[in-house]
Order: structure tokens, then C-alpha cells, then sequence
């Protein structure tokens, strides 16, 4: 939610997602056994199951955007997360397996289709009774496997091309850095502070992304 609308302002749609995605892919490393400790693989197979199948639904979107529009779309989606959530919109009901199917079909269309597959799945883990430290391991370990199931698409698409893939791994080094950073001085008693200063991030990235300031 922060990566793609920045990215948005100067590469294509398709190649901001193949650098997030490669970016993404080796930066959690560090932090996944940790994730696969603290997590729910139960809930990670159900959400990866369904996104498996509907990410070519997303990409199939993405490739017929005309790049502003998905730049006004990324950045609208990004807005609209954190404003939802600051104002208590979330799912309220148990997370039954057909709930976390759902919320892996939403999660792969909206990440093939705005390189975004984080908000359906913080919204539908918000509201949870789970441990903080276990929701962001879930999460972690699924963008993690959300990934890998793109690049796979991504490939027997034939959009995976060289230059944005060398391009993602060049961030691949700031990226990791901060992952382990973060886990080094993450708290769950600071979640309140670390939610403030996420949402404040996002909603700048999102705002200054925005094409009519052009």
C-alpha cells in the first residue's frame, strides 16, 4: 500500500508489481520462521488456495487499465484502508475456512489487478481475536506465498520480463534491511503506535501519488 502507489508515478502498472513482487519475495526471508512459529499455516493454505486461483482474474484487469486509471485506483484503495479501519468498517463475523477462502479470492484479485492483496486480508484480520504477534506473522507468511503464486502467473503470462525483475532486486537490499530491523524492535505492546504511524504512511503515499497534482 505504500511500494505501488509511489512506484505507479514512474513505471508502468505491471512493471511496479514485478519489482514489488521480487522485492517482496526475498526480503521476508529472515522473519518467515519465525512467522511460521507464531502464524496459522491452517489459515495461510486457505487464503494461498483461493488466491491461487483468482490472481489471473486480477491480472487479466490490470493488463486492460489504462496506467492513470490504475494509478487514481491503487491510490484510492490505499486511502480507503486505513480511513476504514480508523473508523471500525471490518469484518465482525467468525473466521470460519469459507471466510478465509472469500478473503483469499478478494486478497488474489485485488493484488493481481492493483498489486494490493494486503487490504482484504488486514480488513478481514482486524476485527480477529488472534494474538497481535500471530496476525502479522499470517500476514507476513501469506504475502510471502502470494508472491510466489504471482511471479508463477506473472511468468506463464509472459510479463515477466528482466529489466523490472534486476530493477526488484536492487530494492531487495533496503528491503530486507528494514524487515529485519523491524523485527528487531517490533513490540506487540506498541500496537496502537505502530498502527498510527503505518496508516500516516500510507495515506501520505497514497495522496502524493495521485495524478491531478500533475
Amino acid at each position: 500500500m505504500i511500494f505501488i502507489p509511489v512506484a505507479s508515478k514512474f513505471v508502468e502498472p505491471v512493471w511496479g508489481l514485478i519489482m514489488l513482487t521480487v522485492m517482496d519475495v526475498f526480503a521476508p526471508l529472515p522473519n518467515l520462521p519465525r512467522a511460521w512459529r507464531d502464524g496459522d499455516p491452517k489459515d495461510i493454505a486457505r487464503l494461498g488456495a483461493a488466491t491461487l486461483l483468482s490472481i489471473p482474474l486480477g491480472l487479466a484487469v490490470l493488463l486492460a487499465l489504462p496506467a492513470e486509471v490504475f494509478r487514481y485506483l491503487v491510490a484510492c484503495l490505499a486511502i480507503i484502508v486505513p480511513v476504514a479501519l480508523l473508523g471500525g468498517y471490518r469484518y465482525r463475523g467468525p473466521m470460519t475456512p469459507g471466510v478465509m477462502y472469500a478473503g483469499g479470492a478478494l486478497a488474489g484479485f485485488s493484488g493481481g489487478a492493483a498489486g494490493l492483496p494486503g487490504p482484504p486480508v488486514v480488513m478481514l484480520y482486524a476485527a480477529s481475536l488472534k494474538a497481535v504477534s500471530s496476525i502479522r506473522a499470517n500476514t507476513m507468511m501469506y504475502l510471502f506465498l502470494f508472491d510466489i503464486f504471482l511471479l508463477l502467473w506473472l511468468s506463464l503470462s509472459g510479463q515477466l520480463v528482466p529489466l523490472p525483475v534486476w530493477l526488484g532486486l536492487l530494492l531487495f537490499v533496503p528491503a530486507l534491511l528494514g524487515n529485519i530491523l523491524g523485527a528487531a524492535v517490533f513490540d506487540p505492546a506498541k500496537e496502537k503506535l505502530y498502527r498510527a504511524i503505518a496508516y500516516a504512511i500510507i495515506c501520505l503515499a497514497a495522496l502524493t501519488s495521485l495524478p491531478l497534482w500533475e
